[in-house]
């Protein structure tokens, strides 16, 4: 009676996925964006930004007087050009100050978002070999920026001195101000520096973005100009934004009452509706984007 062998299976025709699918577990995830606990991601966030912020003078003879240099030096020129060549700002009260505040606020928007657009790159060697939260990247991008704003704060508050402006109670509107905008342009750090790594159109795109935003957000000329000029639809038009309805704001805050309010500028209240809206999305975008991209921005860099 014959006996039929069996010929033992070679290990190349075994189906592993299938046999050891359960051995093997669930796939190991990358670096997520908060990590498991908040308080680690900002503290790492504020590491980064306190050393960012005092490497960027070392070895500088005049420190933090670069920090204000830039602005100052615009708002010189700027002046000149609206109060000698244009004579636009002899109409607005306190124009200095509105000029300058305008200029400091939009300075830390554009030095927020614009840092955060190649953060990820620019911290390569530590994002590759280091397991941490990725948020704390361009989170640290913002709070440096804070950082430059609370020093480009003392001249205007020293030009309103000079001006003659009356200390009000209202200036400390804006701090909830100064916190709405840092939330906006933590939203929009998250968006670019997750961006950025995967398409380098993003700087060049942004810089455009933030060349156009300056001319037509009112850093130069107020709402009540634009609205003496052109009338209510561009004011409440302009008011649909979140830059300018915080601007608008800080200087009826900081200024002078004669300085419209956003509400007043918007002329009603559901326009307002709008700039909270879009600053919400931006920050529920965000964060979708930048922690479905965080586990993969190592292996893209």
């Amino acid at each position: 009676m014959s006996t039929v062998e069996t010929v033992p299976e070679r290990p190349e025709a075994r189906d592993f996925d299938a046999i050891d699918r359960d051995a093997l577990g669930a796939p190991i995830k990358g670096p997520s964006a908060m990590g498991h606990d908040p308080r680690r991601m900002l503290g790492l966030a504020w590491t980064m930004a306190t050393s960012d912020f005092k490497l960027k003078f070392y070895g500088s003879a005049l420190g933090y007087f670069w920090q204000l240099a830039r602005p100052m030096m615009l708002f010189g020129v700027l002046l000149l050009v609206f109060t000698v060549v244009v004579r636009l700002g002899n109409d607005i009260e306190l124009y200095a100050p509105t000029l300058l505040l305008g200029i400091v606020l939009f300075t830390f928007f554009g030095e927020a978002t614009g840092g955060a657009v190649s953060a990820m790159l620019d911290r390569e060697n530590l994002v590759r070999k280091i397991d941490f939260p990725r948020m704390a990247v361009p989170l640290a991008v913002v709070i440096t920026a804070l950082f430059n704003l609370a020093l480009n704060m003392v001249p205007v508050i020293v030009t309103l001195f000079i001006m003659g402006a009356d200390v009000r109670w209202t200036w400390l509107e804006i701090f909830p101000l100064i916190a709405a905008l840092a939330v906006l342009a933590i939203a929009v750090a998250m968006i670019l520096s997750a961006a950025y790594v995967r398409f380098r159109d993003v700087r060049p795109i942004w810089d455009v973005f933030l060349q156009a935003m300056f001319y037509a957000s009112g850093v130069l000329v107020p709402v009540q100009a634009i609205q003496a000029e052109f009338g209510d639809r561009i004011e409440r038009i302009m008011m649909m934004f979140p830059f300018s309805t915080i601007l608008q704001q800080a200087r009826h805050a900081m200024i002078a009452p004669s300085h419209p309010t956003a509400l007043d500028s918007a002329g009603a209240w559901w326009v307002l509706v709008i700039p909270v809206a879009i600053t919400l999305g931006l920050l529920a975008v965000g964060f979708w984007y930048f922690n479905r991209e965080a586990p993969r921005i190592a292996e893209r860099l």
